[in-house]
């Protein structure tokens, strides 16, 4: 049931870039059913009896799951078809990612009652702050793309992709949103590992590359956040603080999981 899912839900993702934009309600309705093909799938990669399988595979999976539903939604109110064929190829891959690389199993027999919770909440964390990361990136590359292309006719996908976006000022107002929720769920994610280190570990923080990385990108967003109410800041400057930040929480889970898993081999909690 799961290959089935994993492959039938890439198939319909790899196809959805091509459909002509005058098919735009047969694009949204394919990248629907291909999302949930895509949800159901990875809900039997993740869940098990007593158990959570969890892997870089499955975190990336994840994010790019909640990246096709902020699209389809948000494209009911702007102009986001220029995402479609940004997205979708990329989530075409990662459907099939945890199929190749499952990670590692963590029973709950013996873990305190927080544990489900900080996973969950940490995933959703991670995933969120993935959308952001991705759309500082297409704004960054947006931003380009008007400077260099200005008076000058469109010719590459990419190019066209980009013209249908919207405009700088509302992707940013969007990147905040995206921020601020991502920020929410992080602070969430990491008072849940406090507690949860206090029942299963007895210290409230255990100093491994994790922790730390996990507090200076929770920092960053912070000061992203504040330098925006109290300074204004925007630009290329929130740009690079949005990235800086993703990356420090992408070595901190899933840069890790891969170097585990992948190139050691070896299993990680």
């Amino acid at each position: 049931m799961l290959i089935y899912l994993s492959i039938a839900a890439a198939l319909m993702y790899a196809v959805c870039p091509f459909i002509p934009d005058t098919r735009k309600a047969l694009a949204l309705g394919l990248t629907a059913v291909a999302w949930c093909a895509h949800g159901l799938a990875l809900g039997l990669s993740v869940y098990a009896v007593d158990a959570f399988r969890i892997g870089f595979a499955v975190m990336w999976s994840a994010a790019i799951w909640v990246s096709v539903l902020v699209y389809l939604v948000e494209n009911r109110n702007f102009s986001l078809d220029g995402l479609r064929v940004l997205i979708l190829p990329q989530a075409a891959v990662t459907a099939l990612l945890p199929l190749v690389f499952p990670g590692s199993l963590v029973h709950l027999v013996d873990k305190p009652s927080m544990f489900p919770w900080h996973i969950g909440v940490a995933l959703l964390a991670y995933s969120t702050l993935t959308i952001a990361a991705f759309h500082a990136l297409v704004m960054y590359v947006q931003d380009l793309h008007l400077h260099r292309t200005r008076g000058k006719p469109i010719q590459s996908w990419l190019e066209k992709a980009l013209d249908r976006l919207p405009a700088l000022l509302k992707m940013e107002h969007i990147l905040f949103l995206l921020v601020t929720l991502g920020f929410v769920l992080l602070s969430l994610t990491v008072l849940s590992g406090v507690i949860f280190s206090e029942q299963f570990l007895g210290v409230a923080f255990k100093w491994d590359h994790k922790t730390v990385l996990s507090l200076l990108s929770w920092c960053l967003f912070a000061v992203l956040l504040a330098g925006r109410q109290w300074r204004g800041w925007r630009g290329k400057a929130v740009l690079r603080i949005t990235l800086f930040g993703f990356l420090s929480l992408l070595l901190a889970y899933v840069g890790s999981r891969f170097v585990l898993e992948v190139l050691l081999h070896r299993s990680a909690l």
